[in-house]
């Protein structure tokens, strides 16, 4: 089916490649290949990371410019953006994240393009702040269609900001298969943790869980991938409990498959996450997931079927999962095969796409009608 035409404008702030920066490089290139013309906007503060991003999707295809921002506001980039709309006039604005939505929407709004859509795609301490929900909405509220990544950042955003959860549209990220999927092969039972180390991840919980998993498993073991500035205290925690020979600090993983595929079960601690790709990446890997049940994680992990869903911050849960996978390597290993299973029809990237664009096609039919 031939696209409509008019060009598409993504934007988003990029600091690095993590989970919404690895979601538009498999989105927009697929986009591009259903016949979309399609450009990408990046506002960034010149990291490094950034300019990966930049590269990789170049690389893929997608054409790429950029808007510097000197601080969170920043009236030479709102400028800047606005003069970049005025330019290219897309037939349709898709903004994610923060940043994008108040440059772009407001930009968008000022030179009328035709259809906004806004990706909210994370859980924020920062939502939780008493203003910031009233000006979330109010910036929003010049998109005409919003998208959530799961129905648990919906309602998330519903009780922490005041949106209408059903307002939203709901389109999971997908992923891509990729052979060579073999089941663990160990004899010790070994767990990884896989995410940046800050307190939202839920690593102090996940230690003490760990501790008390092996007063009933001594051999079990824990992996830890991820950097960021809780290391030191995480290290100190991990002593002082008696774990030293039991956990590793592997810092940062690339490709995270290779961590997983060294791994009995992945566990996903989080205290807030908007989708959980970990849990995904895990799943594709043929691995059995531990999950808090937060944001999309409970609709991406089955619970009893592809792993086990407990409380958020509850390390006696967590540890009694952690025995249950532990003390069964085959319950584990078969719900590491019903997980691939469940990747791979429910969660693809082909689907996810197709969402995006059917979105896309229904508002401009409406718009034209």
């Amino acid at each position: 089916m031939t696209a409509p035409a008019g060009k598409v404008l993504h934007v988003q702030k990029v600091a690095g490649i993590s989970g919404s920066e690895a979601h538009l490089l498999q989105l927009l290139p697929g986009l591009r290949e259903r016949g979309w013309d399609l450009d990408f906007l990046m506002l960034h503060e010149d990291e490094p990371g950034a300019w990966e991003f930049a590269r990789a999707l170049r690389d893929r295809g997608v054409p790429l410019d950029d808007v510097r921002l000197r601080a969170d506001v920043d009236p030479i980039a709102y400028a800047e953006v606005g003069a970049f709309l005025a330019r290219r006039r897309p037939r349709i604005l898709h903004t994610h994240l923060v940043h994008a939505d108040v440059y772009g929407q407001i930009a968008g709004a000022m030179v009328r393009t035709p259809l906004r859509l806004s990706t909210k795609h994370g859980f924020n301490w920062f939502r939780e702040g008493r203003f910031f929900g009233l000006a979330d909405r109010s910036v929003a509220s010049l998109a005409h269609v919003h998208i959530a990544i799961s129905q648990g950042l919906a309602r998330y955003l519903a009780e922490m900001e005041g949106f209408d959860e059903t307002g939203f549209e709901i389109v999971h990220y997908g992923i891509a298969a990729r052979d060579g999927v073999t089941p663990f092969a160990g004899s010790q039972p070994r767990l990884l943790c896989v995410g940046r180390l800050i307190p939202v991840k839920g690593h102090l919980v996940l230690l003490r869980a760990l501790a008390q998993a092996r007063a009933r498993v001594p051999e079990l073991a824990l992996d830890v991938a991820g950097s960021g500035p809780l290391e030191p205290a995480l290290r100190a925690f991990a002593r002082e409990l008696g774990l030293g020979d039991a956990v590793r600090f592997l810092g940062y993983v690339s490709p995270v498959q290779s961590a997983i595929e060294d791994a009995s079960a992945v566990v996903v601690p989080s205290l807030g996450e908007g989708f959980g790709m970990v849990a995904l990446e895990a799943m594709e890997r043929a691995r059995a997931v531990i999950a808090s049940a937060v944001g999309g994680l409970p609709e991406i992990v089955a619970h009893g079927e592809t792993g086990l869903v407990v409380p958020p911050g509850d390390a006696e849960e967590l540890a009694e999962a952690m025995v249950t996978l532990a003390s069964d390597p085959r319950r584990a290993v078969a719900m590491g095969e019903a997980g691939r299973r469940r990747a791979l029809e429910t969660f693809t990237q082909e689907r996810s796409t197709a969402a995006i664009e059917a979105l896309y096609r229904r508002e401009l039919d409406k718009a034209s009608s």
